[in-house]
């Protein structure tokens, strides 16, 4: 008799996943490894056109990728065997929840889709999350998997692991701090007690530039291959999957194909998050603010390369080397890969998508480079220039005068609108808590988002002036 299929059951099927996890599965089956398979569905009901698509395909898409010199590839991905329909009750989803054969529910979240705030506390301010609270709706991460583990539990489907695959760093950890936060608000103690004996959260750290699908894309697969692809996608060649060997009911053989299995993600994720994930944001504020539409044309530009350049050289590395013990990368050597990545021609990413959900990346991605650099009392003349070009960035959103519209989950507009609508910005602005934390109204930030803001001010009028 043959042992069953095992199952990866995934929520979000947007186009990192597609480039990214499920890249890795198809690795593993090429290989003639077919234990194990991705099921995908979506909490809400968007990409409604993608998802028909990869529903008439059964699933499979191609994956175009392209390096430095313009080469590029075309890939057939079969990985993601079932594409399930969304429905207000998630029953697709719960369904598969609750066979034991899934092993592994997986799912990619931005960072504002954690509802987390700077101690980790569930942020009940956001009308999706007290909805789920509520048991009105699951929409969010948190009321999603509530309704999916219920089922798995009455069931007795067995133990199953939750693995994030996104950029909130540690990501694991918080996350499974938020849900059970979350069960325990709901006072469903049954389930907590089930959660805490039955699943498990690995950290990890995911990486590949994916831009968003273009019909430009849609042309060239159908050119090179012949196939009319509707849910065709592209990415860089680059990829990097580091995750934690924690997983509560096996998992697939993912070290035989390049994932990174480690005992702490810690360094790796750290170093992704401050050396390439802060520097993509400021190439994307800072060419935002020049005229740019997509992130090469920031990165080519020496006066934005050498601000990023300038962030990691001068205050990132000197934080993240500041222990006792050599770091386990060569920094100077991964600052290096991560602005030729950005340099790519041939993706066009766009500073849209990239710039997207400031109120979330500044705590995340910057404020900690910020802290640690005033505790240590080190210079922040450089990291200072990144939140002084989202303000610069966000005074020129509510003023209506971006060439696209911003997407910020969490940023409360009344806030934003009081920041910019007062006598003294730049004070207003290092006085939010949401952003800066324990060092929001510090002095010394203030002094150096002036000094920074200066700086900013002479490359917008450089900028007006070249144009």
């Amino acid at each position: 008799m043959n042992a069953p299929v095992l199952t990866q059951l995934h929520l979000g099927l947007g186009s990192f996943h597609r480039a990214h996890q499920a890249v890795y599965m198809q690795a593993l089956q090429d290989r003639g490894d077919k234990t194990w398979r991705i099921v995908g569905g979506n909490l809400r009901p968007d990409m409604l056109e993608t998802v028909a698509a990869l529903q008439a395909s059964k699933g499979a898409y191609t994956l175009e990728t392209v390096n430095t010199a313009g080469e590029r590839f075309y890939q057939s991905i079969t990985s993601i065997t079932e594409v399930i329909s969304w429905d207000q009750g998630l029953s697709g989803l719960v369904s598969f929840a609750a066979d034991p054969n899934t092993r592994i529910i997986s799912f990619t979240v931005t960072e504002a889709g954690y509802y987390l705030d700077a101690h980790n506390q569930l942020d009940e301010s956001f009308a999706d999350l007290r909805s789920d609270l509520e048991g009105k709706t699951c929409s969010t991460i948190y009321g999603a998997l509530s309704k999916l583990l219920h089922a798995r539990m009455q069931a007795e489907a067995g133990k199953v692991t939750l693995l994030n695959c996104d950029n909130l760093r540690s990501n694991g950890e918080r996350f499974f701090g938020g849900l059970k936060q979350f069960l325990a608000k709901r006072g469903d103690q049954a389930l907590l007690a089930w959660v805490t004996a039955n699943t498990s959260a690995p950290n990890s750290m995911v990486d590949r530039i994916t831009p968003r699908p273009t019909p430009e894309i849609r042309e060239r697969v159908k050119a090179a291959t012949g196939r009319d692809d509707a849910a065709a996608l592209m990415g860089e060649t680059f990829i990097q999957w580091v995750v934690e060997d924690h997983f509560a009911n096996g998992r697939p053989a993912w070290e035989t194909v390049g994932v990174e299995m480690v005992s702490d993600v810690m360094p790796y994720e750290e170093a992704k998050i401050r050396l390439l994930n802060a520097p993509h944001s400021c190439i994307a504020w800072a060419g935002t603010l020049r005229g740019y539409t997509y992130i090469h044309e920031g990165t080519l530009d020496p006066e934005i390369r050498q601000m990023a350049y300038d962030y990691v050289t001068d205050d990132v590395i000197p934080c993240l080397e500041d222990t006792a013990k050599p770091y386990p990368l060569d920094l100077p050597h991964y600052r290096d890969v991560v602005l030729e990545r950005f340099s790519n021609s041939n993706i066009l990413d766009t500073n849209q998508r990239v710039a997207m959900d400031g109120f979330s990346k500044i705590p995340g991605f910057i404020q900690p480079t910020l802290r640690e650099a005033l505790a240590a009392n080190r210079s922040i003349d450089a990291v200072a220039m990144l939140p002084a070009l989202f303000l610069a960035f966000l005074q020129r959103q509510q003023r209506g005068e971006l060439p696209f519209k911003y997407e910020d989950q969490a940023m409360e507009p009344a806030v934003a609108q009081a920041i910019c609508a007062a006598a003294d910005p730049i004070a207003a602005f290092a006085a939010e808590r949401v952003l800066f934390g324990p060092i929001a109204g510090d002095t010394r930030l203030i002094a150096a988002l002036r000094q920074a803001t200066d700086r900013v001010n002479s490359f917008i009028s450089e900028s007006s002036e070249s144009v």
